[in-house]
């Protein structure tokens, strides 16, 4: 097996299985890569490898936009996510090669990775193609945000793929359009083609903070174009998904998406 060269982003130590036939030059790529953890030293020690190796790593390879985030509320706390995006699956290749070839990361990883001492309790993994709606990772601005925003992620699982493929349709014709409208702001939309639950997508909204997530949910809650969109025949959620869960992240100090 040529597992080192095919899973994406090794700095994560995530095995991951993607479709050969996958677009070489299209849609971003990005992978969700869940630290779970014990409070204390597992906490210090796995912030301190993605800060001062993997985040260095990334930019050395042209890896990003990234993203490092921990749980205001969210199941399986305490834990760390990583977020990691490349803009093509070319470009996911050629960061293999460098990785498997940066002598100053593999150092940094085998010294994290210590069997003697586990990092972490488990890690979960997962690979998301890029909506059409959305191809590419929208870094909110930070210029003016007096302080760091909180992010919400969310992840609609559907009870087969073509219901799936409707509920992605529906983000790309009217739903992604309505959150912009609104003021909502979309960081990614992404199918995923690995991992737990499938077929399940996920996206990440950005808010200044808890107060503005709350009126922004009710606005939407309430839009006219959404209560329209929603009352389709065909585009309920009782028709297309089957389970919603979500998480409220706050970015880490180093995080570069803040």
């Amino acid at each position: 097996m040529r597992v080192k060269r095919r899973h994406f982003l090794t700095a994560t130590g995530a095995a991951l299985a993607v479709p050969a036939a996958a677009d070489p030059t299209g849609n971003a790529w990005y992978q969700l890569h869940f630290f779970f953890l014990r409070n204390g030293p597992q906490v210090e020690r796995t912030t301190a490898y993605l800060k001062d190796v993997w985040l260095p790593a990334t930019r050395r390879n042209g890896i990003g936009p990234v993203g490092f985030f921990s749980p205001v509320i969210g199941e399986r706390a305490p834990f760390i996510l990583s977020l990691a995006s490349v803009p093509s699956w070319t470009a996911l290749e050629t960061a293999h090669s460098k990785l498997a070839a940066d002598k100053e990361f593999l150092k940094g990883r085998d010294e994290y990775d210590d069997p003697a001492n586990p990092p972490y309790v488990r890690m979960e993994s997962g690979l998301l193609r890029a909506f059409d709606g959305m191809p590419a990772l929208e870094t909110p601005p930070t210029e003016g945000q007096p302080a760091a925003r909180i992010f919400e992620m969310r992840s609609y699982e559907s009870p087969n793929e073509k219901a799936g493929a409707r509920k992605i349709k529906m983000f790309n014709d009217a739903e992604m359009g309505i959150f912009r409208r609104l003021g909502m702001r979309p960081v990614f939309f992404g199918q995923a083609v690995t991992g737990s639950d499938l077929p399940k997508l996920t996206y990440m909204l950005a808010f200044d903070n808890l107060a503005a997530r709350e009126r922004l949910w009710a606005e939407f809650g309430a839009d006219p174009e959404w209560r329209k969109l929603r009352a389709q025949p065909g585009l309920s959620d009782a028709e297309i998904v089957s389970n919603i869960s979500n998480a409220i992240l706050r970015p880490l100090p180093f995080s570069p998406i803040r």
